[in-house]
């Protein structure tokens, strides 16, 4: 059964389309679902994600693919800086330093990617967290954590770790 899915726009975007998606950035919010919701809805807030997912799966649009969230801020990804720009933000709902993922964020979690992978042409290089993008600035995901997304990422597409 798919998960749960509705919208609410963030005025932090980008609307100018981004040249590519190269791949997808995972964070954790740190606040609960209901007010990451609110903080995204707030222009000062300055972030934003292009989906939320709560811990019972259910997945509040932010940004729409076609544009760009401001979700990665100082950044380096693939070779280049500026992740926003090319990448998706997906995050959990909450600190994965106090919980781990609830088995239905990491299944909304590829239930969303599902419907981008082949299209996009993604590889498990292409995931990432925004631990290792901005490291020594960002601490999410709990690495116990992007290790068991990561598992899960690559069982599900058969997805082999390419350099």
């Amino acid at each position: 059964m798919p998960f749960r899915e509705f919208q609410r726009l963030s005025p932090n975007r980008g609307l100018a389309p981004p040249n590519e998606r190269l791949g997808v950035v995972f964070h954790h919010s740190v606040l609960d679902f209901a007010g990451t919701i609110a903080l995204m809805g707030r222009r000062e807030a300055r972030v934003s994600y292009h989906c939320l997912i709560a811990p019972d799966g259910a997945r509040c649009v932010l940004v729409p693919d076609e544009q760009v969230a401001w979700h990665a801020g100082a950044s380096t990804f693939l070779g280049r800086t500026r992740a926003n720009d090319f990448t998706l933000g997906v995050a959990f709902a909450g600190d994965t330093w106090r919980a781990p993922l609830s088995g239905p964020q990491v299944a909304s979690a590829l239930e969303w990617l599902a419907r981008r992978w082949a299209a996009r042409g993604w590889s498990l290089s292409r995931m990432t967290d925004h631990r290792q993008i901005s490291e020594g600035r960002k601490r999410d995901l709990n690495p116990r954590e992007w290790s068991r997304l990561e598992a899960a990422i690559a069982s599900r597409f058969g997805a082999a770790k390419k350099a």
